[in-house]
């Protein structure tokens, strides 16, 4: 039994296809989680990202249907990721609702309501044509994985050091730093802290529906419900996995679609093991994951909490 488990191992890790799903989903938790880091940086827990990315991917199929478009379709895909965070920003740092209560009733509106729109109106898409780049796409097992994808996925090699600029290298940035560790400091400063929050919940609106309509448009190009399954929880996990730095939320991204990659992998190859455990994989990595690391690191000191002028 263990030399079959250590065989399934190796013809898994040997597989281009691990890498190539890999990449795939590390990309929808990257797009996400980029935004999630943001925000959380600000202070804000936004639980509405799962929102955001169904919001994002059926927002894209539906560009896509009117325009037969898929530049049309990711810009439609950022359109209806930022609609949701207008609301999720303006309920949680202008009226100051309860940031979890507004993020989960946002994520069960949307799941309801893509659900119903799409039986509707049945919309229809095409992949993205794939970008090979010459010489790296021919490296071994990693080369397509990395340099062979259909040509959204490449907008993650500029949306990831953009988003690191941001924060770090602009007052903008400085400013959203300090009101998600010190926000009574920044106010005092003449920060408006609860529109820096706010405007963290936009980009994270902004790169989560682009995320949305990325994986729409990288994978199936159809859409259902269940096309997201869960991975704006996962995509929340990563940036606590990586200590709210961005490098390390990339690397937890890496690791959790490593593990459903795996999965997948594993009944690609037919082996026969255990459905329900090889399903539940990627989460008991991530909580795994989680309850090794999340009291390793520090989070923003006003992560979660609301600011209320005059109030401590």
């Amino acid at each position: 039994m263990l030399i079959d488990f250590f065989s399934a191992v190796g013809d898994v890790l040997s597989s281009e296809s691990t890498y190539i799903n890999g990449a795939l989903f590390a990309a929808l938790l990257a797009f996400a989680a980029t935004g999630e880091w943001v925000a959380e940086r600000s202070g804000t827990l936004n639980i509405s990202v799962e929102g955001m990315l169904l919001s994002g991917a059926f927002a894209g199929i539906l560009g896509y249907h009117i325009s037969d478009s898929i530049v049309v379709g990711l810009v439609f895909g950022v359109i209806g990721g930022m609609l949701i965070a207008a609301v999720q920003a303006e309920m949680s740092h202008r009226l100051t609702a309860d940031q979890f209560v507004v993020g989960l009733t946002l994520n069960i509106l949307v799941f309801g309501l893509v659900g119903f729109l799409d039986r509707e109106i049945e919309p229809q898409a095409q992949r993205a044509s794939t970008v090979e780049i010459p010489i790296l796409v021919d490296i071994p097992l990693f080369g397509k994985a990395l340099f062979g994808e259909p040509w959204p996925f490449y907008l993650l090699y500029v949306l990831v050091p953009v988003s690191w600029w941001l924060v770090y290298r602009t007052r903008w940035g400085l400013e959203l730093r300090a009101a998600g560790e010190n926000p009574q400091s920044a106010d005092v400063s003449g920060i408006d802290v609860n529109r820096r929050r706010r405007q963290s919940i936009y980009y994270a609106g902004f790169t989560s529906g682009l995320g949305g309509a990325y994986f729409l448009f990288a994978r199936i190009a159809a859409f259902d419900d269940s096309v997201i399954g869960g991975q704006g929880f996962i995509a929340i996990a990563a940036v606590i996995f990586g200590g709210w730095t961005l490098w390390g939320t990339m690397a937890g991204c890496v690791l959790f679609a490593g593990a459903l990659s795996f999965q997948l992998s594993l009944q690609g190859l037919g082996y026969e093991l255990n459905t329900e455990l090889l399903q539940a994989l990627p989460y008991l990595v991530t909580i795994g994951a989680m309850a090794i690391f999340a009291k390793r690191v520090r989070p923003p000191a006003a992560l979660a909490r609301p600011f209320i002028r005059g109030l401590k």
